[in-house]
């Protein structure tokens, strides 16, 4: 199969990133739209973004896109999509997704009538009045937003910030799609210095090391598409064979530090799961107090925030002390993600920029102090 629409869906603000990421790939008709990037390819294309994306939450295959304001044009837009190409005769295809802004706001309602349509139009197809769906899972995916409907094939199966180097997570886990794009939008290419001050379970040091060896972050996983019988499995190999050969080889400064000892240990071994211990240091340290590892380089770290780990004042008394330990730190650049509105307040310093994004469902702002100087 050969000029396949895809779709990668993405958190609110990476999207750039993705599409920046795809053109590294070299991967053709690459478009940014909101929350997702679409794109088109063939099977090493879709191996390729599976294995290789770092921002990206899912790869989708695009089935159909058609307006329906009616259960009636919802069933006939399902039914007038090309399933039997993707869909086996003994292929289970459950359907989930959801509907925002439409006219169409029931989502068990579209549901029930999109798996109708599907087992319709594949019944048809295949010359039979039932479908026994004992075979490999194919994950239909639908969203209806604004009257437009958007019907997908899902390819990862676990969401892509799943790398499989942690199985679990500190208090408040920063997801690693989300924490490869604060990397990215720092340009570290792995000559800095890079110190996170708040490391909970490791996830920032262990990206910026995967990003600094340009290790992709799919080769340690499985994906559903690999057991899709229309890809060969050779793709799958080829692909990651050729991801490993693509790896740098160097001595990376990468410092990772939580007050909480059992945060420490915790990174350590995720850090070891994911084959980046080497180049990662982690040690317990109070971010308000501990001496600056270097006189340069970046920072980038995920406090906490009022409304997930502690009170708001307590956060808020936080951020002024470190804004306070980190006075006349010149050398560093920080990047700094919190829901905090006032945290330029609390800090003590305007930032150079700021970006919208959210840590899951919490909206929250990127502070970037691109360069030294002290606080006016």
């Amino acid at each position: 199969m050969t000029d396949i629409q895809f779709a990668a869906p993405c958190l609110f603000g990476l999207e750039g990133i993705a599409g920046d990421e795809l053109r590294r790939l070299n991967v053709e008709n690459v478009r940014v739209e909101d929350r997702r990037v679409l794109f088109t390819g063939d099977m090493r294309t879709l191996a390729k973004a599976n294995i290789c994306l770092r921002t990206a939450e899912r790869v989708h295959i695009v089935l159909a896109q058609f307006e329906a304001k009616t259960f009636e044009e919802l069933f006939q837009g399902v039914y007038h999509a090309n399933l039997e190409d993707f869909i086996p005769k003994d292929g289970q295809f459950p359907v989930k997704g959801k509907c925002l802004d439409s006219q169409l706001m029931s989502e068990s309602d579209c549901q029930a009538i999109i798996k109708k349509a599907a087992s319709r139009r594949l019944g048809e197809k295949y010359g039979v009045s039932w479908l026994p769906e004992t075979g490999v899972k194919f994950q239909l995916q639908f969203l209806i937003l604004k009257n437009q409907v958007s019907l997908y094939l899902d390819t990862s199966g676990a969401g892509l910030h799943k790398r499989g180097y942690r199985a679990v997570g500190n208090e408040a886990p920063l997801r690693e799609t989300l924490a490869a794009g604060m990397i990215q939008l720092t340009k570290y290419r792995g000559r800095e210095f890079v110190w996170d001050p708040f490391c909970g379970s490791g996830t920032i040091p262990i990206e910026a090391a995967m990003i600094a060896k340009n290790r992709a972050p799919g080769l340690n996983r499985h994906f559903a598409a690999e057991s899709y019988p229309w890809i060969d499995k050779a793709v799958w190999e080829q692909v990651k064979e050729e991801a490993r050969a693509k790896e740098f080889k160097g001595d990376y400064r990468i410092l990772g530090s939580d007050n909480d000892p059992m945060c420490v240990s915790l990174s350590m071994a995720n850090a070891r799961k994911a084959g980046v211990a080497d180049c990662i240091t982690f040690k317990d340290g109070d971010a308000t107090k501990m001496s600056l590892p270097t006189d340069s380089g970046i920072m980038i770290c995920n406090p906490p925030y009022g409304q997930r780990m502690m009170e708001q004042s307590s956060a808020q008394r936080l951020y002024g002390a470190l804004g306070r330990h980190l006075k006349y730190a010149d050398g560093w650049k920080k990047y700094i993600i919190t829901s905090e509105p006032e945290f330029e307040h609390y800090f003590g310093k305007r930032a150079d920029k700021k970006r919208k994004l959210y840590n899951g469902m919490i909206k929250c702002d990127y502070y970037m102090y691109l360069s030294g100087g002290r606080k006016k």
